[in-house]
């Protein structure tokens, strides 16, 4: 008899295997604490979600601290004798080559904390892959370190791992999640993890300073019709860069967007995933949630977006930022239509409407693809008006609020879950196309917004537009 394994099956076994947990644990504790690696793995996530997972199976804490342990000393030690045996050669290496400021910075916290800085190296985000190479760099005692290292290793294992691990323990005991459900949520945690490595490993990919910019920039001098197109896509003819980045996630999205699209339009009943993912958000249903979730609808609908944009579109008519204007009108557009027709298309019903909803379809989520929008425009805009260096910030404020509507429409419970994922993906499409165009746009660069007034008058609309209108 032939048997066949799915994913979500290979994944649960994975998940529900003691050891694999435990070697999974020590090899993420390794990696965050090797240099270079550490740069670029996000292992804090990866280390709460094996955690997690292995408090729900009930794993044994002591194993799960102590490979946690064995890991991170691992990882540092390596870092250490990198940085003792390959001190002449460590600036000619990825990323130091590019950006040498990360070693100066270890080696600034080096010399003012001396030994205490292994042990709060551990612990500070930014250079706690760097700190175990500077010390080998800079001739600190092996004996020393290493008495330093597995100090520290043992308190940040418990630190890093007893929180997620609690948190797995309380799945059940206070959700009463439905039968098998822990599959979807494992599937969800990988998938978050190969996200954050993917997103990672492709910024540095189409960066300027990256080989794919300059061997497309080489291709383009030697190509008339690359060259015209190239030179079309920068705004500025002689140092604009070409939004690369933007390109990439236009590509990316829009096919995964299609794909995503055309499955759900040929299903004749809900995704297992869609009602396994119901049946969590079910079960979970708190008051508190409910209200959570009637606000951020509230928030994010058509009414809600207007009294959001009003104050910025109207500082950008008045300081006359045309071409900025222009792509925030012409993005709202296309995504109200794109919204309209494909669910008039698909017909996908609701699992479940209010009154005002109830001839209303489910795919995409109007709310997902909107809040993608409004945060992903928003934040490319902050962003260009921030140093290099803090530039991901409104990514990550994007990100949360993304996050926060997503998992709003879940528990108000009127949209499967992919329809939230094809919400996103359409999002993201439009959103990227309109970057493309206005970087390619002649534009004045939006500078000078009084950013806490009009922040603090969107705010004013949204609770007036919350407390006196109806739903939309």
């Amino acid at each position: 008899m032939e048997f066949r394994m799915s994913p979500v099956d290979w994944i649960t076994q994975l998940s529900h295997s003691p050891l694999l947990l435990i070697l999974a644990v020590a090899l993420t504790a390794f990696a965050e604490s090797l240099a270079l690696v550490g740069l670029v793995v996000p292992g804090v996530l990866m280390l709460t979600a094996a955690a997690s997972l292995a408090g729900h199976d009930q794993v044994s804490i002591i194993a799960l601290l102590i490979s946690g342990f064995v890991g991170a000393i691992i990882g540092d030690g390596i870092s250490y004798w990198l940085g003792k045996s390959q001190r002449d050669h460590i600036l000619q290496w990825w990323p130091f080559n590019r950006r040498p400021e990360l070693i100066e910075r270890g080696q600034h916290f080096f010399s003012r904390y001396g030994i205490l800085s292994v042990v709060f190296g551990r612990f500070v985000g930014p250079v706690r892959p760097i700190i175990p190479l500077i010390a080998g760099m800079m001739g600190m005692s092996w004996r020393r370190f290493m008495l330093v290292n597995t100090l520290s290793a043992a308190a940040w294992s418990p630190a890093y791992l007893l929180p997620g691990y609690y948190l797995g323990r309380s799945w059940q005991e206070h959700f009463n999640l439905p039968m098998h459900s822990e599959h979807w949520l494992s599937v969800l945690v990988l998938i978050m993890i190969l996200a954050g490595l993917l997103l990672s490993w492709l910024r540095r990919r189409v960066d300027r300073e990256s080989r794919l910019y300059r061997s497309i920039l080489r291709q383009a001098r030697h190509h008339r019709s690359l060259r015209w197109l190239w030179l079309r896509l920068r705004h500025d003819r002689l140092h604009g860069e070409v939004p690369l980045a933007s390109i990439a996630l236009l590509l990316a999205t829009a096919l995964g967007f299609l794909i995503w699209t055309i499955m759900v339009a040929g299903l004749k009943q809900p995704l297992l995933m869609d009602t396994q993912v119901q049946g969590i958000f079910q079960n979970i249903q708190q008051p508190w949630l409910t209200r959570a979730a009637v606000l951020c609808a509230r928030v994010g609908d058509t009414y809600g977006t207007a009294a959001l944009l009003l104050p910025w579109l109207g500082w950008l008519l008045w300081h006359r930022y045309r071409a900025a204007l222009i792509h925030w009108i012409v993005g709202l557009g296309l995504l109200s239509i794109s919204n309209t027709l494909l669910k008039e298309l698909i017909g996908r019903v609701r699992p479940g409407a209010p009154d005002y909803l109830a001839h209303s379809f489910s795919y995409p989520s109007a709310h997902a693809s909107t809040a993608v929008l409004l945060a992903g425009l928003a934040s490319a805009f902050w962003a260009e008006s921030l140093p290099l260096k803090r530039r991901h910030w409104p990514y990550l404020v994007a990100l949360l609020w993304v996050t926060t509507i997503g998992l709003s429409r879940m528990v108000f419970g009127v949209h499967w879950s992919s329809d939230i994922i094809g919400g996103i993906l359409l999002g993201l499409t439009l959103c990227a196309g309109l970057r493309i165009s206005y970087h390619a746009s002649t534009h004045k660069v939006v500078t000078g917004a009084p950013w806490s007034r009009l922040l603090g008058l969107s705010l004013l609309l949204v609770t007036l537009r919350i407390l006196w209108l109806p739903p939309f």
